[in-house]
Order: structure tokens, then sequence, then C-alpha cells
């Protein structure tokens, strides 16, 4: 299949370019800028020049592909408004393109949020809906799709997809252990996250774009429950830090943005994911790569 992506040459996104380069597809990738574009052909695949808010250059790139992949988000935390703003076009002119064709689109989406006081499951419908709220309800928009004859499914990611090279959560909670010299969590650190590795996510989005049944949710989960003191305990170890609890109202000075989300419980189970597709992760677990120098 063609397969054009956006967030080609992201963090995910470039992973799933490898992955679906060796299954024999071929790719094209959103590229905002000529660095992006550079990426994306070094690895073999085409570069296809726009951002989220071209949306006749997303409407090319969905109408001439097979398949689409949405990865990509503006993810400013200034102005969230404009963020789900932007997501609700991007995603409404992509559909448009696939409208009667029965083609897949698969939409990227994380899990904080969903349910409180257990684990999120696939059969938990997303409880943004509509233009206002988080994302602007692109993952009901796009499910809601099958309607209009168009194969869509969504991928809820871990809050950490980890590996070597990882600019995500885990990152950031490392560049507080070395400013600050302490690897912390937050309280008595039982908060607890999911967590898969990069390969393992692409995979699935592979698995995703060839067998999803319309209106599929699917969880990239291949850990359902690390807590945050092992993630803490894991950096101390990696960067030869000592580890400490933080007080929940310091958490904010001490870690940034991610102290918001690293106080707070987010895991998912993926047994449906497993069973439904064959999905079947193999790459190593978050405290491995952490203690293997993955963050340092």
């Amino acid at each position: 299949m063609r397969v054009f992506i956006t967030g080609a040459s992201g963090w995910i996104g470039s992973a799933t370019v490898d992955e679906l380069l060796t299954a024999g597809h071929e790719v094209v990738g959103l590229a905002r800028s000529d660095e992006s574009a550079a990426k994306i052909t070094a690895k073999g695949a085409l570069a296809h020049r726009g951002d989220l808010d071209d949306l006749d250059s997303l409407r090319d790139g969905a109408a001439q592909a097979d398949a689409v992949v949405h990865l990509a988000n503006k993810h400013d935390w200034g102005n969230p408004a404009e963020s789900d703003r932007a997501e609700r076009a991007a995603v409404e002119t992509m559909l448009d393109a696939l409208a009667g064709s029965d083609r897949p689109f698969v939409i990227a989406n994380g899990l904080s949020g969903i349910t409180e006081g257990r684990s999120v499951l696939e059969s938990d419908p997303s409880p943004a809906v509509g233009p206002g709220s988080d994302r602007g309800g692109s993952e009901n928009l796009a499910l809601e799709s099958a309607v209009r004859r168009v194969r869509a499914s969504a991928v809820r990611f871990a809050p950490s997809v980890h590996g070597r090279g990882d600019w995500g959560f885990v990152t950031w909670l490392a560049a507080a252990a070395r400013k600050h010299g302490v690897s912390g969590y937050i309280g008595d650190g039982e908060s607890t996250w999911s967590a898969v590795h990069r390969t393992d996510a692409a995979q699935l989005i592979r698995l995703a774009i060839e067998q999803a049944p319309a209106g599929s949710r699917l969880h990239a989960v291949a850990e359902e429950a690390i807590t945050t003191k092992a993630i803490a305990e894991a950096l101390g170890t990696a960067l030869a830090v000592p580890v400490t609890s933080i007080d929940p109202a310091e958490a904010a000075e001490h870690f940034g943005v991610v102290g918001h989300f690293f106080a707070t419980t987010m895991t998912a189970k993926s047994d449906i994911t497993r069973d439904l597709l064959g999905w079947k992760p193999t790459g190593p677990g978050l405290i491995e790569d952490i203690t293997a120098g993955a963050y340092t």
C-alpha cells in the first residue's frame, strides 16, 4: 500500500516509516521543513511538504494514498485551544478525502482522562466529544467515519513510548534529575504508567493499517503498570544520583510540565488488541531500557 503519514519524522513516526518500508509498503511522509524532508527521504520514503495547518496539502496526501496514519499534533502547551482546533480541522480534511473508499485511517491518541481508578479498556470510549474538547474530539470523529466507509481505527499510546533517542516524558524526568542532582518521584510514588517500546508501537500501527476493522480502539501497551517510584529508581541508577520523594506541592517546580503527568496514573490493558491483531510486543521493558542507558 501507499501510506501517507503525518508526523513521519517524529519519534513514533520515524519508527513507523521503518516498519512499513520493511513490510514492503510505500511511504509518503508529511514534512513541514527541509530538515524533516531530509530525514524522511534518507529512510527511502517520499516527502510531501506541508503541515497541519495546510489543509490542501493534507487533502492531497490523503487522497493519493491507500492508507493514512495521523501521528502529528501541534502540542501547543501555551494555547491548547489552538492545538485542538488544528487537530480537528486536519482530521476532518483527511477523512473527507477518504470518504466512500473503505481505505484505512489510523489516528493517534493518549490514555489520559479516559477513565479514573482503573486501567483503560479498549471498550472505553474517549470522553472527548466535539470541536471544543481535548484534541478536538478527533478520536471519536475518526471512529464515527465508519458510516462514511472509512476503515478508521484509533491507537492509544502508553504515556511512555520508550527507547534510545526518546524525547518524551522519561527524557524530561531524566533532565530534571540532572538539573537537581536527584531522581524524584511524587509523594509515595505509587502512581503507575503503562509503557511500550517504540518498535512495538510501530508494529501495532502497521497491523492496524493491514487488519483492524473499522471502529477499532487499539492500545499500544506492552507493560500495563509500572510505578513512578520504580521509574525514578531506575533513572537514579542510570544517572548515578540519589532517589527521593518530591512533595506534590513542589512537583511543578521540580519537574516542569511533566510533573502533572508524573503524578497521574495512566494505565491500560491491551488484551483485546493482542487477540484482534495478533500483536506480540518483543521490545525491552521500560525499566530495562532505562538501566541499559537509553536515557543517559
